[in-house]
């Protein structure tokens, strides 16, 4: 399948069969570096990595990824950058694709992502907006996959939590591409937009995959064999907005005993990380002091350490399923 120049900017610009495609090539380049046979691709190409947004596993996924292939990277942090400032986005794109073979991009706006594409002469990649984060998504897949009872069978995960956000999203226009049965439980008033609820039924209509959203998590979880969830309150949102929060999530914290609803011994913990599990880090020690959440926040550190968690499987993956959208896009 030939993917050279395609931008990777949301999940619902590929068919199941691109998505597969990405997958087994991040299959096949995984156990190449395991076996040490891995053969560099990206030789001699460079990549300019923008980060608006901070990130540790989007820049060593991205940084590793080009450096396993043979290519180079230029990190341009919001101190490095005027995109946006004194540069328009549309200028950026054309100064960056006289220099670079690709451009990642993350930051608040998905706009701005898809601006950098519009005026890019090479691919542009998501590593995260506020609406998609579809690199996370591949490697979310390629984990359950290798974690799943029966890898061939639809995949049965649920997303608990905060659901109107970029996770959210992902998870369910994701699922519906590949046929999954997806499981949202929040608050409705954190569900999906209907924007993307109909995106995500328009795929399911032709896939077959299963969606259900739902505020009652004795109703979305039995059955599931992976549970997702992530912070309840995204980067660049107002500290304030954690005492809704809050009260608001707080019957949606896995813990043991969520997970058990899911009636499944053997079921998964999935996150996208960084996550609230303990005290052991400023944000962590905060929440806890203010609203008397210890012992972990939107996952209770019992499950996040438990046998039960792949969160460390899954944030490996980034890097080999990242590799993968390389190779495919710039070769």
């Amino acid at each position: 399948m030939n993917l050279t120049g395609r931008d990777f900017l949301k999940e619902a610009d590929f068919s199941p069969a691109e998505l597969n495609f990405l997958l087994a090539l991040a299959t096949e380049l995984k156990a190449e570096r395991a076996a040490g046979t891995e053969v560099p691709r990206l030789t001699g190409k460079q990549i300019a990595l923008i980060f608006e947004k901070t990130s540790t596993r989007t820049r060593i996924a991205f940084e590793v990824a080009m450096r396993d292939q043979g290519g180079h990277v230029t990190v341009l942090d919001p101190s490095a950058s005027q995109i946006g400032h004194k540069e328009s986005i549309a200028d950026t794109a054309r100064v960056l694709s006289g220099i670079f073979d690709g451009i990642e991009y993350r930051g608040s706006s998905h706009a701005n992502v898809e601006a950098l594409a519009e005026s890019a002469d090479v691919p542009v990649f998501n590593g995260l907006t506020d609406d998609w984060h579809p690199s996370q998504m591949l490697a979310d897949f390629l984990t359950m996959r290798e974690h799943a009872a029966d890898p061939a069978a639809p995949l049965r995960y649920a997303y608990v939590g905060d659901a109107r956000s970029n996770m959210g999203n992902s998870l369910l226009v994701m699922g519906a591409i590949m046929g999954a049965d997806v499981r949202i439980i929040a608050p409705t008033a954190l569900w999906p937009s209907t924007e993307v609820q109909q995106i995500a039924q328009d795929f399911a209509d032709r896939t077959g995959a299963r969606i259900t959203l739902t505020d009652d998590p004795t109703v979305g979880l039995p059955g599931a064999e992976f549970v997702h969830t992530d912070v309840w309150v995204s980067m660049g949102e107002p500290k304030e907005t954690w005492a809704e929060r809050v009260a608001l999530l707080h019957p949606y914290r896995v813990d043991s005993a969520l997970m058990a609803l899911t009636g499944n011994p053997s079921s998964k913990f999935m996150h996208c990380m960084p996550a609230y599990h303990d005290e052991n880090t400023t944000m962590g020690r905060s929440i806890a002091e203010k609203f008397g959440i210890t012992g972990g926040v939107e996952v209770s550190d019992e499950v996040f350490q438990s046998p039960a968690s792949i969160v460390f499987d899954q944030a490996e993956n980034r890097m080999h399923t990242i590799k993968a959208v390389l190779v495919a896009t710039m070769t």
